[in-house]
């Protein structure tokens, strides 16, 4: 019996153009400004700190700014890049330049599986503000409350097993008992190897993963009849 889902972001509960079109490339345009603004703030400067670090060069604040923006243009899945992303699109969230895209059928499954009792639980490759920021800021109102917990980069990369074995260890119930929910074939087959039930999301046109289940959209998922 399913008593946890864990579900993507990108191309599941909301749609790849909304993250490319327009988280991106607003991330990218205040960039420079907001790093500048904020540097000698406790929460900006280790983030700061730590792209010196995996960049293993004393970079100068210039220095810094342009490896981010050479990460963006890359898109690259790196912890201090999405953690100042999150803070970026924080503003833009509070300021109303956007909502954030979630699909009116997540939505509704995202309430209702809520209102039967199962936790639900988010891993993307966005820092866990992000997370927050897309769900709390949504198009259909505030879903942030829904959710039990989030899982980012931090707990480990999305096509690797052991991350799912992590989130496992920290949601504390079987792995069988936990739904796992994405577009991704690679992330699916990490997460089936650790255990978790899974099913692919196939939106937009996805490679279909030939031995897992496909649904469209969340209103094809019933967590009771897996």
């Amino acid at each position: 019996m399913i008593k946890a889902i864990v579900t993507d972001i990108e191309g599941t509960t909301s749609s790849l153009s909304f993250v490319k079109d327009v988280l991106f490339p607003y991330a990218r345009e205040h960039m420079a400004d907001f790093v500048r603004s904020h540097a000698d703030e406790p929460e900006v400067k280790a983030q700061l700190e730590e792209v010196r670090r995996i960049a293993a060069a004393a970079l100068e604040l210039d220095g810094v700014i342009d490896q981010l923006i050479q990460w963006i243009d890359a898109d690259q899945k790196i912890t201090p890049l999405k953690a100042l992303q999150g803070m970026i699109w924080e503003s833009g969230y509070r300021s109303g330049a956007f909502t954030g895209h979630v699909y009116a059928d997540a939505a509704a499954a995202l309430r209702r599986w809520h209102e039967q009792g199962l936790r639900l639980y988010v891993f993307s490759s966005g820092s866990v503000k992000a997370q927050q920021l897309i769900f709390g800021h949504s198009d259909f109102g505030d879903l942030a409350p829904l959710f039990s917990g989030y899982f980012d980069t931090r707990i480990g990369a999305k096509r690797e097993v052991e991350a799912y074995r992590h989130i496992i260890e920290d949601l504390g119930c079987g792995a069988d008992e936990i739904l796992f929910l994405s577009d991704s074939v690679e992330e699916l087959q990490a997460a089936r190897a650790a255990g978790m039930q899974v099913l692919q999301l196939v939106r937009q046109g996805q490679a279909p993963w030939a031995e897992c289940r496909q649904v469209i959209d969340f209103s094809e998922i019933d967590p009771a009849a897996l």
